[in-house]
């Protein structure tokens, strides 16, 4: 008799003898008391167990009876389209077709058993629940233990695969709202909008630091400052993981662990030199905030750290990730990086060593989208006695305990009641009001804007009058490319601004007719920026604007007509001295779908901008360092040429209004403290302008000395409010040691130092002393 046998006849028979033990005992016993004291054994044990208890038997029985092939199955995720039809998998827009090879399918399941589908494209309501049934009833027809697929999708900012869906601006707008409820109520309406249609695993949210200002994916990060990251990744994970619409629900996947934002070259994945202290302060507090609040799943960084590709890496992947961290869920690669640990990073000879590393530095699926050979690899590796079954067991248990907490055994299809959860009212004005509190005035000269009523405008230039200039990439397709996916409800700036400014003459022009145009207008606006481009596509060796557009700008320039320069990009892009040049200056950054209305109600007055700079936009292209370390390198290395001191035309946390806002009264319960006390704050703000107006104030520490070197200044705690003119309002803030004044060495040890710290807060600042008790 094999072990699993023995094993499974033995819980088996436990089993019914605790049965019959509590239908004997409740049957045959009078209950006087609801003391446990009062119980039986039997009613003990069975009044003891918790929802825990029975989803680990259910899991635990479940496993007894799967094969090695069922569970490698579990351990795998493919790509939808490789069950298209061939010729219509899917066009070159990226929108997924409606052509299964179902045959294909159904011998896929039945021989590999696979876990995880990946899904991707633009569809409908109707027609994703269409297909996710298709696959699911194909699935539970050939799956030997009727375990469901999970699926999974990039629904990166909303549903923007939906075709229906509310899309949101990019993660890096909202962490320019410097509002955590934009956060919140992204990842709320995305699974409202999403999970009913069987979409059970969203690939978000981004916890990555935008220090490196080229790269292709700083769009999809809040931010470049640690805190801000961690605030609103634990606001997007806990909006969409406790919004369940009855069964249905999703998880989120915090992504990419670690240090995949940073690369050197600033091209995607690529290798990354980070050391360990940097490492434990700057980049994993995010990951750790999100999986506290209960994130359920992990993707891996698809680049290397310090020479040890990240796939590969037993030390971050299980001993940072797991066991200092703390997380339990599932880990899964990122597109084929199992098998780029052969054809990218060269670490193995072949793709089957490459499944031996990853498995074992701690992977659990396997994002093998076009390729099923990882089954026959592990299988083998497991037969070679190379890796213990037990190995493949905790994956998979993590894996079967995903599907059980998001309700997939008991309900594994799609909603009947999909519509009503899709592009609600309530979604259309979170998104709107997302969009507007997003977009960052960084120069207003002369108090140019609002514009008023004018008589007439010009606007011009690259994204004038495109939609998916305004969106980027991942919308409605993978690069965002496609001008004819997007809704025809949606305003280009173009149309928006013919529609705010009814009594107005907009006119779009091209660059032959700009001189003429512009000389009778009462203002230019430019609206340029970047291309949509998602991943590696968006690739760059020139941070520069393409030199048409800045041709564009200069002309406008020299009509000697006020010029508003409008940025629509993923990334910044160096506009060196045309920012001095320019007499108002916007960055707009990804808006999302209702970008243009956002922008027309700011240019127009109407919408107060209130947002604030989530990266340091740098002035020249050699100068790309973040806002807590750049000014202590270029005043001490430059001290001689004030010239080169300008590093920046916008430092995080900048930004604009149509009223202002005076500081004033800051206050400290103390000035010493030590590492057990708390230290109030409070500052006193008042708006002395003649309108209403949203103000985020930010709250700054810097450590003086330290055995590490420290940061200028450290953003530790940020707060936004609405005051009407005149109004007073005071914004507070705790301080405790253990959190704001502390920081790890390169173990990751918490290091508390006793010494002097500076508090600042608008333009006001304190210090205080921490000393040991």
């Amino acid at each position: 008799m094999s072990l699993r046998l023995f094993t499974y006849m033995k819980l088996s028979i436990v089993y019914y003898i605790l049965a019959f033990g509590i239908i004997f005992t409740t049957g045959c016993k009078k209950r006087y008391s609801d003391d446990p004291r009062d119980l039986s054994m039997f009613e003990r044990l069975a009044h003891e167990r918790t929802d825990d208890d029975v989803m680990e038997d259910f899991i635990d029985s479940l496993l007894l009876r799967m094969t090695l092939t069922e569970k490698v199955g579990q351990m795998m995720q493919i790509n939808e389209s490789f069950f298209s039809v061939e010729e219509a998998s899917m066009d070159a827009t990226g929108t997924q077709s409606q052509s299964i090879d179902t045959a294909k399918l159904e011998e896929v399941i039945h021989t590999y058993q696979i876990g995880s589908i990946l899904q991707g494209g633009t569809r409908t309501a109707d027609e994703w629940v269409k297909i996710s049934r298709l696959f699911q009833e194909i699935n539970m027809k050939n799956s030997t233990n009727g375990i469901p697929v999970i699926f999974g999708i990039d629904h990166i900012h909303g549903a923007n695969y939906l075709a229906e869906g509310t899309v949101f601006p990019h993660q890096l707008n909202i962490g320019a709202t410097f509002n955590p409820a934009f956060a919140y109520e992204m990842g709320k309406y995305t699974a409202l909008e999403a999970a009913p249609l069987g979409h059970h695993w969203n690939f978000a949210p981004v916890l990555g630091i935008a220090t490196k200002k080229n790269w292709p994916r700083l769009y999809e990060t809040f931010g470049e400052d640690t805190h801000l990251s961690t605030i609103m990744g634990v606001e997007y994970v806990t909006g969409l993981q406790e919004t369940h619409i009855g069964d249905y629900k999703m998880a989120a996947c915090a992504k990419h662990f670690i240090g995949y934002s940073i690369p050197n070259s600033g091209w995607d994945r690529t290798e990354a030199d980070v050391n360990a202290q940097k490492l434990y302060e700057f980049l994993t507090p995010p990951f750790q905030a999100s999986i506290k609040s209960g994130a359920m799943t992990v993707m891996a960084n698809s680049g290397a750290i310090n020479g040890i590709p990240v796939h590969s890496s037993f030390h971050y992947l299980t001993t940072v990730l797991r066991d200092e961290l703390g997380f339990e869920g599932v880990l899964i690669t990122d597109y084929q990086d199992v098998y780029k640990l052969n054809t990218l990073h060269f670490v193995t000879e072949n793709e089957k060593e490459s499944t031996y590393k990853a498995i074992m530095a701690g992977i659990d699926m396997v994002m093998a989208p076009w390729s099923l050979e990882f089954s026959d690899y592990l299988i083998a590796l497991v037969k070679e006695d190379r890796i213990a079954e037990e190995r493949i067991d905790l994956s998979v248990k993590r894996i079967l305990r995903l599907k059980y907490k998001l309700g997939i055994f008991k309900n594994p299809y799609p909603s009947e009641n999909y519509h009503e959860t899709i592009n609600t009212e309530e979604a259309q004005k979170a998104a709107r009001d997302a969009a507007a509190e997003s977009i960052v005035l960084m120069k207003n000269e002369n108090r140019l804007l609002p514009l008023g009523k004018p008589n007439r405008i010009t606007v011009i230039g690259t994204n004038a009058d495109s939609k998916m200039g305004l969106c980027g990439g991942w919308t409605y397709s993978w690069q965002g490319d496609n001008e004819s996916l997007y809704p025809d409800s949606m305003l280009t700036v173009y149309e928006a601004l013919k529609s705010e400014f009814e009594n107005t003459r907009v006119t779009l022009s091209d660059k032959a007719h700009l001189r003429y145009y512009a000389g009778i207008s009462d203002a230019v606006i430019i609206v340029t920026g970047e291309k949509p481009y998602a991943e590696g596509l968006g690739n760059i060796d020139n941070m520069s604007l393409p030199s048409d557009e800045i041709a564009l700008i200069e002309t406008a320039i020299a009509t000697k007509k006020p010029v508003i320069l409008v940025l629509l990009e993923g990334r910044p892009r160096i506009i060196g001295d045309l920012f001095d040049r320019c007499h108002a200056v916007i960055f707009a950054g990804l808006p999302g779908i209702y970008g243009g209305e956002a922008l027309a109600g700011i240019l127009s007055g109407r919408i107060n901008p209130s947002a604030r700079m989530s990266i340091t936009y740098p002035y020249q292209g050699g100068h790309m360092i973040s806002y807590n370390h750049g000014k202590r390198v270029f005043i001490g290395l430059n001290a001689q040429n004030p010239e080169l001191l300008k590093y920046t035309i916008g430092g995080f946390g900048s930004g604009v209004s149509y009223t202002q806002f005076e500081y004033s009264d800051l206050t400290l319960s103390d000035t010493v403290i030590s590492e057990n006390d708390q230290l109030e704050l409070s500052v006193k703000v008042k708006n002395t302008g003649n309108r209403e107006g949203k103000e985020a104030v930010l709250w700054y520490i810097t450590d003086e000395v330290g055995t590490y070197s420290r940061p200028v200044k450290q953003l530790k705690h940020f707060e936004k409010q609405f005051l009407l003119p005149g109004e007073i309002k005071e914004y507070n803030f705790t301080i405790d040691p253990e959190i704001h004044l502390s920081y790890p060495d390169d173990q990751g040890r918490k290091m508390i130092e006793d010494g002097y710290f500076k508090i600042m807060v608008g333009s006001l600042e304190s210090r205080i002393k921490l000393q040991s008790n």
